[in-house]
């Protein structure tokens, strides 16, 4: 065999080899990252999640989902497949068990939902959707002090809506419950887009095995749909707090901010550009 073949065979074979590298450190790498998400949901290979489905709110038949929840509840099923569960979509008020047993998506407020309600009264005391006479369902999100109050289309700037959306820790052999509580259905589509496409950042921020409350900004839905969202503070303490009775919340100033900045935060500091990365596949 002269050295040309032998270069050429060597050649050959170092190429395989590091081809063979490459390809099992990208497996190794797409592996830790599934186990990463699989972790922060809650749900390993072959384990069942619940999809909670809420009712639409200005419709007169108990069985009447908004166009823009479905959306939101595909999104969720194509993120249970990647992670290689199974979803059990169940009707809020035929919900009858626990928290922990399994991973819940729970979308909608807790005037359409039942179990959002539940949730809420239980583990985040400090929220409330308060309805304003003449106004829309959850015009206002309460959070403690902070209210976030929904803004009409009626001035050109397509308006802007408000989500709850929180991860409720089951303890360390539990599964987690994510609330998906927003003003309209396209603020929960909004915020489950911003969920699945964010996923990596909130594990990163607040680790697999914690509670967190945020508060969401869906920026003119009527031109953007659910795409362009704001977060706009951190509310864990706030909603793990009980209320207390007080008068009610003095009007947000004209742009939706929040009545009282969140502790330790300055006005300018209450909100954070992220706009969502499209469909989770």
């Amino acid at each position: 065999m002269t050295d040309s073949v032998l270069n050429v065979l060597l050649g050959l074979l170092t190429s395989a080899i590091g081809a063979g590298i490459g390809w099992l450190a990208q497996s190794l790498r797409r592996r830790r990252r599934l186990e990463r998400t699989r972790a922060f949901f809650g749900m390993p290979g072959g384990t069942e999640c619940l999809l909670v489905v809420n009712r639409h709110v200005a419709s007169g038949h108990s069985k009447s989902v908004s166009r823009n929840d479905v959306f939101a509840l595909m999104e969720l099923a194509a993120l249970v497949r990647e992670c290689g569960a199974q979803a059990d979509i169940v009707p809020h008020d035929q919900v009858r068990q626990g928290l922990g047993g399994k991973a819940e998506f729970c979308i909608g407020g807790p005037s359409g939902n039942e179990r959002t309600a539940a949730h809420l009264g239980w583990r985040l005391p400090g929220v409330a959707f308060i309805t304003e006479p003449g106004g829309p369902y959850g015009g206002v999100l309460s959070v403690g002090a902070l209210d976030y109050r929904f803004e009409f289309d009626d001035s050109g700037s397509g308006g802007r809506t408000y989500v709850l959306l929180a991860r409720l820790d089951a303890g360390p052999h539990g599964r987690p419950t994510f609330l998906i509580a927003g003003q309209t259905a396209t603020a929960n589509h909004a915020a489950v887009r911003h969920l699945t496409s964010h996923h990596r950042e909130l594990a990163r921020r607040y680790g697999s095995n914690s509670t967190f409350a945020l508060v969401l900004r869906v920026v003119n839905p009527t031109a953007y749909g659910p795409d362009v969202v704001q977060q706009v503070a951190d509310v864990t303490r706030e909603a793990l707090a009980a209320r207390e009775p007080q008068a009610p919340a003095a009007a947000l100033p004209a742009g939706g901010r929040t009545a009282v900045p969140a502790p330790g935060e300055t006005p300018g500091e209450a909100a954070s550009e992220q706009p969502a990365e499209g469909r989770a596949g």
